[in-house]
């Protein structure tokens, strides 16, 4: 099993350098060079084919898709400055935050049980 952080790390850093280092005939130039738009809408037709791949539910293609979708979406991340580590960032704060929650809620509902011990 390979390492998914491993592998959209190197990708992101392949994009990145793309942008600061502009390749005839690279793809990703090519996105860089059209603009946020252009990215933006690769973004949602990658989205709108994932959809219909699942509803095919061709495990092959839906896998294909989304790897489609996340390069288009790291291609954006470059294009905005934002780093998988400003993602991770968020998603261990929502983590924290979920957690928080379970325990406030945990703690609430043991506050307010009632005792189920009848007296004669």
């Amino acid at each position: 099993m390979s390492d998914l952080g491993n592998m959209l790390y190197e990708e992101y850093n392949v994009i990145k350098g793309r942008k600061e280092d502009y390749q005839e005939g690279s793809y990703t130039c090519y996105l860089f060079k059209k603009g946020l738009d252009k990215i933006l809408k690769k973004i949602g037709e990658e989205a709108a084919e994932t959809i219909i791949a699942a509803k095919n539910s061709n495990k092959d293609e839906i896998v294909g898709e989304i790897c489609d979708v996340l390069f288009h979406t790291e291609v954006m991340m470059v294009e905005k400055g934002i780093t998988w580590d400003d993602i991770a960032k968020e998603l261990a704060d929502r983590r924290a935050k979920e957690n928080m929650n379970l325990e406030k809620e945990s703690k609430r509902k043991a506050e307010n049980r009632t005792d189920e011990t009848k007296i004669n």
